[in-house]
């Protein structure tokens, strides 16, 4: 059976390592390290276009690097080999997928190792969610190299407007809300679904795959 499963496994290994998932989960590591240690402190929101004072938690912001980081490794620089392969690229894509998917919540949930609470953890898992599909479109859309555009795109706006004179989130500012918010919730699960589906079916853009060769 050893035998038997050895080349799927090194088919597997080989399909993590050609996208440099080491590197970028040690990097994503680092940040979360960084981050926990910090992860008492708050980020003020500006005050762009009101008086307010709204401000949310180091650990609620830091998963934007998570899903940036971890999102440049969807595409393979053997993407042409690889549809020529007899193996289920597809299944391996999808299980790729769900991969990312877990180490990006396995890295938000490490401030809880600094007393961080249950519902700034919660609300910090929603966000690198909602992230990550942002970025999987972007590195779609755009080439993983630029799979932090989106997210940026959506950070900003975000940052700056995202905080109503009532001093809360705006309806559209899922990633300021609060952990018991059903609304971000599913905003933040919706991008994620159509980033997934991008990233599963879609194929590297021919000026990425130029770039690797």
């Amino acid at each position: 059976m050893s035998l038997a499963g050895s080349p799927r496994h090194g088919a597997v290994a080989a399909f993590v390592r050609c996208r440099g998932l080491p590197r970028a989960a040690g990097a994503a590591l680092l940040v979360a390290l960084v981050a926990t240690a910090f992860a008492g402190q708050r980020v003020a929101v500006p005050q762009f276009r009101y008086l307010v004072d709204f401000s949310v938690p180091v650990a609620e912001v830091v998963p934007l690097a998570h899903a940036v980081i971890l999102a440049t490794t969807l595409f393979s620089p053997m993407a042409d080999l690889e549809e020529t392969s007899a193996q289920p690229m597809r299944r391996h894509q999808g299980t790729y997928l769900v991969t990312l998917l877990v180490l990006a919540l396995g890295l938000s949930a490490l401030p809880l190792l600094a007393g961080a609470t249950g519902e700034v953890c919660t609300s910090a898992a929603r966000n690198v969610v909602g992230y990550l599909g942002l970025a999987m479109i972007s590195a779609r859309l755009f080439g993983s190299g630029l799979a932090w555009l989106l997210p940026l795109g959506m950070f900003g706006p975000t940052l700056f407007l995202g905080v109503s004179s009532a001093n809360t989130p705006e309806p559209w500012a899922w990633s300021l809300h609060t952990a018991a918010s059903v609304p971000a919730a599913v905003q933040a699960a919706a991008l994620w679904t159509t980033g997934a589906c991008a990233a599963a079916t879609g194929r590297p853009r021919q000026t990425e795959r130029a770039e690797h060769t």
